[in-house]
């Protein structure tokens, strides 16, 4: 072989290496920036939560902590590529492989993972709801609190501090974490007309009821009792009261107007409490819900059984359950019992 078809061959091989090494190091480029550059250590997912002006450099380090880095230079290499100086707040779930442009995409855009949250029908008031809210959020209680009892702010979902409440039944949830306290009323909204279908309308309408004052009646039954069975019942003997204008009398009420909202035991003191909640001195429902109360029990307040029951008594022998009477003599005859098993069990309060 001459020098001349040497040198050629040896050149054409030359630039076969260089191109199959170009095409090597765009492959591994391409794969570290679009599939993977980051490797779970625990073989599992991650995820973090960035507040407002979080550095750049501490979110990078919390991620080196959870996830092996392949390759530092196509770290540095694709930051350039998709700079940016602070990440948005938020809640980021990270995959346990990523390439660089999943993780600076996500910072950079903001493209949170929702949070899931929830609330529980022992909350009575919007200070324990703005609070249980802002335990899984980024907004504080009080900016939430604030909108709950503002009546003209309210007055546009057609509430006001006292009927807030309404807006929100125990469910889970999934909103962003940094969602703000507007948008989060905004949204509740929406379940609230979800929930307020046609039917149900139609529903409340036939019990001579708005929603708000289906809402509050179920929240005087759902604390009146646990048992599912009694909540239709429940909620058609007071329907029955409300029908010939007589007081409700219900004790959830009075204890609510009271403030002493873990009282075993209603007190002449409480059913003597001046109070619009207070159900014992004032005709008709109270102003609003006395606690949150879950679809179950509206939907049982919407479906009310009819009876001619106007009292009930809570069982003596401490089942859950209540006596029901249509007169008043079989009412005083049972509270008589259970206020005897009262004092033996020295239960005061």
């Amino acid at each position: 072989m001459n020098s001349r078809r040497k040198y050629i061959v040896i050149s054409a091989g030359i630039l076969v290496l260089l191109f199959l090494a170009a095409g090597s190091y765009q492959g591994m480029r391409r794969y570290h920036f679009a599939k993977k550059n980051f490797e779970s250590l625990n073989g599992k997912e991650h995820a973090y939560y960035i507040y407002p002006d979080t550095p750049r450099d501490s979110v990078f380090a919390w991620v080196r902590r959870d996830y092996k880095v392949l390759s530092e230079h196509a770290f540095a290499r694709d930051l350039k590529r998709m700079p940016f100086e602070q990440p948005k707040p938020g809640f980021y779930r990270f995959p346990t492989e990523m390439g660089n442009r999943l993780l600076f995409h996500r910072l950079r855009n903001g493209e949170q993972t929702p949070v899931k949250i929830s609330f529980l029908y022992t909350i009575r008031t919007n200070e324990q709801l703005a609070a249980r809210l802002a335990k899984q959020l980024l907004t504080d209680s009080a900016s939430i609190a604030t909108l709950l009892n503002d009546d003209a702010y309210m007055a546009q979902y057609g509430m006001n501090k006292e009927t807030a409440r309404c807006l929100f039944m125990p469910d889970t949830y999934e909103v962003y974490w940094t969602i703000t306290a507007e948008q989060l009323i905004a949204r509740m909204e929406k379940e609230y007309k979800r929930f307020w279908n046609e039917t149900r309308l139609k529903q409340a309408k036939a019990i001579g009821l708005t929603p708000q004052e289906v809402y509050t009646l179920a929240s005087i039954v759902t604390s009146e009792t646990t048992n599912a069975k009694e909540y239709p019942i429940i909620a058609g003997l007071y329907l029955n009261r409300m029908r010939i204008g007589m007081h409700l009398q219900a004790c959830p009420t009075a204890v609510y107007a009271s403030g002493n909202f873990n009282a075993r035991r209603v007190t002449h003191a409480m059913t003597a409490t001046n109070s619009p909640y207070n159900t014992y001195k004032n005709l008709g429902l109270p102003p609003g819900p006395i606690r949150v109360t879950q679809a179950e029990v509206i939907d049982s307040t919407l479906h009310a059984t009819k009876s001619k029951y106007l009292y009930m008594c809570a069982n003596p022998d401490f089942s859950g359950t209540h006596i029901f009477s249509e007169s008043y003599a079989k009412h005083a005859a049972a509270g008589r019992q259970y206020h005897r098993e009262l004092n033996k069990r020295k239960i005061r309060k």
